[in-house]
């Protein structure tokens, strides 16, 4: 048994999963219904939209989508963030408007970007941007109003260039806050996504979703969400959580020379 604080053993990561699969499975069985389709039924419709290339096709659609509206948004959320961050005057004069963005659900940005524009994929990405800006701009406002002014002026002194303050002075500080911005800018993305494909869009996982939910065809339902999951797994795994890593490791190292 580990203590309060200890690092628990790794078989503990693999019980309630793999224990969720089993009870899924009985239930299935048990209940003999197309509702709730076996494991085995799922991969079996999972192997057979990858061997047609349906799969791959919705899936490379979603990721696209979520990669346009991921950059724009981070892009255009830092610089935002950062004005409002080093400014209290523009900072008092576009909070409200920040607040209100925030409050705003995305199946209302989604529904009006419609409206307005028509069913095309200029009116997708922009509904989620729209959704995603305020977020990053709240959490690098935050990171901008913590930079060191002692930096600052030392960066001042050695007659910094731009992209050396950038580099040396600005991304160090900045690194965790962008980083806690990526890790929440993924996590909506994919969900505002999905709908919007739902709602809008003829291809995407989410197209495919709605499809299967007309026909009540669980089977593909379940076995595109676990493409998706899939597929956000892997992004966490070989990209955010190594990023998360180094964000923290001038933490790690000032602990170690505490």
């Amino acid at each position: 048994m580990t203590a309060g604080g200890g690092q628990p053993p790794l078989w503990s990561y693999w019980v309630v999963l793999p224990a969720t699969v089993l009870v899924w499975a009985a239930l299935a069985a048990g209940l003999d219904t197309a509702l709730l389709p076996t494991p085995g039924a799922v991969l079996t419709t999972l192997g057979a939209e990858a061997v047609n290339g349906e799969l791959w096709r919705h899936l490379s659609a979603t990721l696209a989508r979520v990669a346009v509206a991921f950059a724009l948004a981070m892009l255009l959320g830092t610089v935002i963030g950062s004005a409002l961050g080093r400014s209290a005057r523009l900072n008092a004069l576009f909070d409200p408007l920040l607040v209100v963005l925030l409050n705003l659900p995305a199946l209302v940005t989604i529904i009006l970007m419609y409206v307005w524009f028509g069913l095309v994929e200029v009116a997708a990405l922009l509904a989620v941007i729209i959704n995603k800006v305020p977020n990053v701009a709240v959490t690098v406002r935050e990171g901008a109003r913590s930079l060191d002014v002692k930096l600052e002026q030392m960066a001042r002194a050695y007659r910094f260039t731009r992209w050396q303050w950038l580099r040396e002075v600005w991304l160090p500080q900045m690194f965790p806050y962008l980083m806690a911005a990526t890790r929440g800018g993924l996590a909506l993305i994919w969900k505002i996504v999905l709908v919007v494909e739902l709602l809008g869009r003829s291809s995407g996982v989410g197209f495919k979703l709605h499809m299967a939910f007309q026909v009540f065809d669980v089977a593909t339902i379940l076995a595109y969400s676990l493409a998706f999951i899939a597929v956000v797994q892997v992004i966490e795994l070989a990209i955010l959580q190594p990023l998360e890593r180094r964000a923290s490791r001038w933490r790690r190292s000032e602990v170690a020379h505490a």
